[in-house]
């Protein structure tokens, strides 16, 4: 179940990049819930199998509900924005097993992404599995995802 939340915190921190625009605290909170009920949900129906499908999906989506709302509730738009522009550069410049970090001073959230393996998948496409860990008001999180390049030269979060 660890892996799984581990998974679920990559899939709402990569679905809360995409929203860095809400600067209320409710926004946040709301935009991190739902983003991580629909990561939850997703990551449930992929890995839940037979009967058990709906169960996944269901522990899924409240897992991902709360992992998300959690980090919309703590994490800033600053600290959006440094998640963001740092798991970009550490995709696109920096060689694997190498870190790039974050450090929001107003804050003190702080965190590293360290891409660990460059490959092509079965589409042709360049993906790289990374590491990022955050450390947010005295916690501290480290999951591995996998970044995809599209055809428009954009990295995508896969998993």
């Amino acid at each position: 179940m660890k892996n799984v939340a581990r998974i679920l915190v990559v899939a709402v921190l990569a679905t809360g990049l995409s929203v860095c625009y809400a600067t209320r605290h409710g926004q946040k909170t709301t935009i991190g819930t739902l983003a991580g009920a629909a990561s939850g949900a997703a990551l449930g129906a992929h890995i839940g199998h037979g009967d058990g499908k709906l169960v996944a999906v269901g522990a899924g989506t409240l897992i991902g509900a709360l992992i998300g709302h959690n980090i919309g509730r703590s994490l800033d738009r600053a600290d959006q924005r440094a998640i963001r522009d740092t798991t970009y550069d550490s995709l696109e410049y920096i060689p694997d097993h190498e870190s790039r970090e974050w450090r929001n001073p107003n804050s003190g959230h702080h965190g590293r992404v360290t891409p660990r393996q460059t490959y092509q998948n079965s589409r042709g496409y360049d993906c790289r599995e990374f590491e990022q860990s955050i450390y947010v008001d005295g916690r501290h999180e480290t999951v591995v995802g996998t970044a995809c390049r599209g055809r428009d030269g954009t990295w995508r979060i896969i998993g």
